[in-house]
């Protein structure tokens, strides 16, 4: 706010200085135009006093010249003056121009420039610099995860769909850490549940141990009774280490996925749009191959979320020389392939890439956590779509089956 007004006093100050320039500038201009007529009664004087006549064609300033012979000295008025040549008195008459009028229209066209100028930053005033300083603390705020309540819709066309797309922010951050926090109640429920189950078989286990181990049991088919109860026990705890292994390998991420149609040019010119300009500072070449336009049934955003996970896996372990989009159409699907250069993942760890947290030999020195083909898998298969990686000639592809409409 501070910075605005500071603006708005330096234009209206550099607007007033031009102003008064200008105004200056024409008052000379006025006082110049206006001593021309001197100049031209002077020299309609001399050629009076050289030829005895005039030509007032010549001077576009005089309108009219009457000899005191002929009476011509009355009051008149008009603009004149009086000019003596040969003893002859003349009365010449003479137009001042309209110097004053353009002085006076230059200003009021200035004056409706000004009054233009101010309802100008009077609108930024209050339609952009007002709700944008009540929006700027807005990320920080979101940042905190103080914004439960959500952000009141502005009015104005400049912001509407920025507070919308805040709020959506704002409730994806909220469903998530309900999630989060969700998922960690049930883990540490879980944990709870399945130690204390186990603490029950464990103790009996550990008795009939000790007594077997001590010989309290003389009779053989106590014995194996005991033995027969820690093997019954054993089962129950490999069946709770059953259920752990089961609940950790249980999505651990939901995915909203709401099928539409999209055509596949839209998707990929935004895919073009968002990485050519990054890929090109970092001297890697994006290819897009030509492709018949069509219409695909899937979640466009979902699409373009699987589309960008592989090209950031190209930019991240691919050697930054080439990566290339291809696409081919087979039984009803768009075949759509992202393929970089300099793969050194073996051929070995393929059926394995999809799965959540995989990180491959060729990610030690490449930050990241092993989501990103996992996600794919999921939201392909949610739009009832597949994914299949292959490795070609050191060029690592990876291709999307999407249907078409």
């Amino acid at each position: 706010m501070k910075a605005f007004r500071r603006l708005c006093i330096v234009v209206i100050t550099v607007f007033l200085l031009l102003t008064a320039v200008l105004n200056i500038f024409l008052v000379g201009a006025k006082d110049n135009n206006e001593g021309i007529y001197r100049v031209e009664a002077k020299r309609l004087a001399d050629e009076i006093a050289e030829t005895g006549n005039y030509d007032l064609e010549k001077y576009p300033h005089i309108t009219g010249v009457f000899c005191a012979d002929d009476g011509g000295l009355y009051i008149s008025d008009e603009y004149y003056l009086i000019i003596e040549t040969d003893g002859t008195l003349y009365r010449v008459e003479y137009t001042v121009g309209n110097g004053q009028r353009s002085i006076v229209a230059v200003n009021c066209v200035l004056g409706a420039l000004f009054l233009l100028m101010i309802g100008l930053l009077y609108y930024i005033l209050k339609h952009i610099i007002v709700p944008f300083g009540r929006l700027n603390d807005v990320p920080q705020e979101l940042a905190k995860g103080n914004l439960a309540v959500p952000i009141s819709e502005e009015k104005s066309r400049f912001f509407g769909k920025f507070t919308w797309g805040v709020n959506l922010l704002r409730e994806s951050i909220e469903e998530s850490r309900k999630k989060e926090i969700t998922m960690q109640r049930d883990k540490k429920l879980l944990l709870l549940s399945l130690s204390h189950d186990i603490k029950t078989p464990l103790s009996a286990i550990k008795l009939n141990a000790k007594a077997l181990a001590k010989g309290l049991y003389n009779d053989e088919e106590k014995q194996r009774a005991a033995a027969l109860s820690i093997n019954t026990r054993a089962d129950e705890i490999e069946r709770f280490v059953s259920e752990i292994t089961k609940a950790a390998g249980e999505d651990f991420m939901s995915f909203e996925v709401t099928q539409g149609e999209a055509f596949l040019s839209v998707i990929i010119t935004r895919i073009e749009a968002r990485y050519a300009p990054q890929l090109a500072m970092s001297g890697t070449k994006l290819a897009v191959q030509k492709f018949d336009d069509c219409i695909l049934s899937c979640d466009p955003d979902r699409l373009a979320e699987c589309l960008q996970n592989l090209i950031e896996n190209a930019i991240k372990y691919g050697d930054g020389r080439r990566i290339e989009i291809s696409f081919d159409r087979m039984d009803g699907c768009e075949l759509i392939t992202v393929s970089d250069t300099g793969c050194t993942l073996e051929a070995k760890e393929l059926p394995q890439i999809f799965e959540s947290f995989h990180r491959g030999n060729n990610a030690d020195r490449v930050q990241g956590n092993g989501l990103g083909l996992f996600i794919c898998k999921r939201l392909m298969s949610l739009m009832g779509g597949e994914v299949y990686a292959d490795i070609r000639d050191k060029c690592f592809y990876i291709t999307l089956v999407v249907k078409m409409a």
